[in-house]
């Protein structure tokens, strides 16, 4: 049976870095099964969803966020959504990507993301505007293209490590990654001391292979002087619904809707990030008809 998932949050070196940590075999599973992704685009997904639950976990309350990839290769854009809960949901243009493995030997993720493009979050933080921020993708391999982003955007250097292994059936063998936060005021020393631990670390699917947790990624990489404030189970889980489809099709006006009545009878809707169908038929399209001419 497979271990539950895992995301942690905490502090480590004195309170001078802010560090995150999980385990999402079961989240990137769900959006493989659901997405019928290939083995690259699984890897490509499952890192930028991995790298989006850690962000959601530095959120509050009702706060979300959404991650876009967007670049030039086969797979189209990634967008993954997050909240402080836990809670994941994503897709990409063009699951059934496939490409030869890398001169490494590895799923050649930068080949289908494409080294040419945009990474883009949004945070919903409940106030007017929700606040953007965007950088130019630099390698296409994701966890790259995540520290760039907490360097420029946030200016918060970090060191951000993703991971996905799979089967060639498809399956999730093992999925996680971590991010370390460099907080104002840590000694030269320590950041040297952290470069280095960076440097020798092996692949984070490897450590989850050999049994660790996420606390134990952390304590792996940066030793005993980690403290955990955190732990939640990141979690699929889409927020759409048939009602929501009917408030979307009220929006299309009541000359789309008759069109849709009378050329097709029915209409058939669908959620980009659960693959879940809503069909509303003839006369259900003719109550929102008139609920349109009512408003």
């Amino acid at each position: 049976m497979a271990l539950k998932d895992e995301l942690v949050r905490g502090t480590a070196w004195d309170g001078g870095l802010r560090v995150f940590a999980a385990r999402t075999t079961v989240l990137v599973s769900e959006l493989q099964r659901r997405q019928d992704t290939f083995p690259v685009a699984t890897a490509a997904l499952g890192r930028t969803a991995t790298a989006a639950a850690m962000m959601g976990i530095m959120l509050k309350g009702e706060e979300r966020l959404t991650v876009q990839i967007k670049g030039d290769g086969p797979i189209g854009q990634i967008v993954v959504d997050a909240n402080a809960a836990g809670e994941v949901r994503g897709y990409v243009d063009y699951p059934h990507v496939h490409l030869p493995s890398n001169s490494q030997g590895k799923l050649d993720v930068a080949g289908v993301v494409g080294r040419t493009g945009h990474l883009h979050v949004t945070k919903d933080l409940g106030l007017k505007d929700p606040y953007r921020g965007s950088v130019p993708i630099i390698s296409g391999e994701i966890a790259e293209d995540f520290t760039l982003y907490f360097a420029d955007s946030e200016q918060t250097p970090s060191a951000v490590g993703l991971g996905v292994l799979v089967e060639t059936d498809n399956s999730v063998i093992h999925a996680g990654g971590f991010i370390v936060q460099v907080l104002p005021g840590l000694p030269e020393e320590r950041l040297v001391r952290l470069e280095q631990a960076i440097a020798a670390m092996p692949h984070v699917t490897a450590l989850l292979d050999q049994g660790e947790t996420p606390e134990g990624v952390l304590r792996f990489l940066l030793g005993d002087d980690v403290t955990i404030h955190q732990t939640i189970e990141p979690i699929f889980q889409c927020n759409c619904s048939k009602e929501r489809f009917e408030r979307a099709l009220l929006t299309i006006g009541r000359r789309e809707l008759r069109s849709l009545i009378d050329e097709d009878g029915q209409a058939e809707t669908h959620c980009h990030f659960c693959n879940e169908k809503y069909l509303f038929d003839g006369e259900e399209l003719e109550a929102l008809y008139r609920l349109a001419d009512r408003e």
